[in-house]
């Protein structure tokens, strides 16, 4: 258990924040969910918490505040908003022009810029990984398939070409398939960038029997990794195989794994290799 008190889990989509929260509740930490409108899973509603517009800054740190709250987890994906349609209170019309400031900069200035607020109201900042226990990918195979020679130079083409793209702000992975790059991740996320990849020409990706390519995940070299590490799941393992990858990577220690026992039966199931890379 953390020694840093009562968590407030600022809640994004998709399954982290539920893994999050899972974990604080197995291990008899105290949590408040902050569910972010538009974003948050519904089925978050089962932890103490209330749901709030992403300008609520004031009410929301009011909240964590109220709640006795010593550290904040951002977690799950939120899409950068459409700045002229958000609604702040008091305190967000105040912080908003720096924000937007910084998001003008890039993603990950915007990120730094949120987790600077927080921190200036006392709130200890932590990353989800730490809080799920290091539930990150190791070096080597995950499950029993492990990577063929010509399979590993795709998925280090693939982290080579994720992490140029990061150092551009752009996003956290790339699909490769021999040797030829088939997708850059942006603003669409993973699972949209898959998809794209399964909808490619059958002659440039690999197909159900004759599985070939890889999706390389890496985090942003200038991103603070206390907030937006890579992540995979389950559903990324069923989406890489639609698309008739025959692997997934990341580097070892900076990719959350959600579910690592279910992540190693899909791999085994379809036929695919999960590998951790050294740095």
């Amino acid at each position: 258990m953390s020694a840093a008190g009562k968590l407030g889990l600022i809640a994004g989509g998709g399954d982290l924040p539920a893994e999050v929260a899972q974990r604080c509740e197995a291990e008899g930490r105290a949590v408040y969910v902050v569910r972010l409108e538009g974003f948050a899973d519904p089925h978050l509603i089962r932890w103490p918490g209330a749901d709030f517009g992403m300008a609520q800054i004031g009410a929301i740190l009011k909240a964590l505040k109220a709640e006795g709250c010593a550290a904040v987890c951002l977690a799950g994906i939120v899409n950068r908003p459409d700045f002229k349609s958000l609604k702040p209170d008091f305190k967000g019309a105040t912080l908003l022009p720096g924000i937007v400031a910084a998001a003008a900069k890039g993603d990950d200035a915007l990120l730094r810029k949120i987790l600077s607020l927080f921190e200036a109201e006392g709130f200890a900042v932590e990353g989800a990984d730490d809080i799920l226990g290091g539930e990150t990918l190791a070096a080597g195979p995950l499950g029993r398939i492990s990577p063929t020679p010509e399979q590993l130079d795709d998925l280090r083409k693939a982290l080579h070409v994720a992490e140029k793209s990061g150092e551009l702000d752009i996003g956290q992975g790339a699909v490769v398939c021999d040797g030829l790059v088939l997708a850059v991740e942006a603003q669409e996320g993973t699972d949209a960038m898959l998809a794209r990849v399964a909808g490619l020409p059958a002659d440039l990706r690999g197909a159900t029997g004759a599985l070939k390519g890889a999706l390389g995940k890496a985090p942003k070299p200038i991103q603070d990794l206390r907030v937006d590490m890579p992540v995979i799941g389950p559903r990324t393992i069923e989406l890489a195989a639609a698309a008739g990858l025959a692997g997934i990577g990341g580097v070892a220690g900076r990719l959350i794994l959600i579910d690592r026992a279910a992540i190693i039966a899909a791999a085994d199931r379809l036929g695919l290799y999960v590998w951790g890379e050294t740095r």
